[in-house]
């Protein structure tokens, strides 16, 4: 196993979670990495489940209408990476 094989699941893992917490990969319509955030839109609001983003690891979430940040940290733009990849 490559030494950065856990890590880089942990972080996959955080990126699943994130997915779903934000109404899953269908509710997303962009996401992109800004400094330590997730900057997302999403097509429903109401599917947002703040409580299973910080549960997956977000330090604060930010909403106004369909437009969601998801604060975690500097490892955002891997974790941005690991969602598109999702998304795909």
């Amino acid at each position: 196993m490559h030494p950065d094989a856990p890590e880089k699941r942990k972080l996959m893992d955080k990126a699943e979670a994130i997915v779903a917490a934000l109404g899953g990969a269908d509710n997303i319509v962009e996401i992109e990495p800004c400094a330590t955030r997730l900057r997302t839109e999403v097509e429903d609001a109401g599917k947002v489940d703040e409580a299973g983003l910080k549960k997956a690891g977000a330090f604060g979430v930010m909403r106004s209408g369909t437009v969601v940040q998801v604060v975690v940290g500097p490892e955002a733009d891997t974790i941005a990476s690991d969602i598109e990849d999702i998304l795909e």
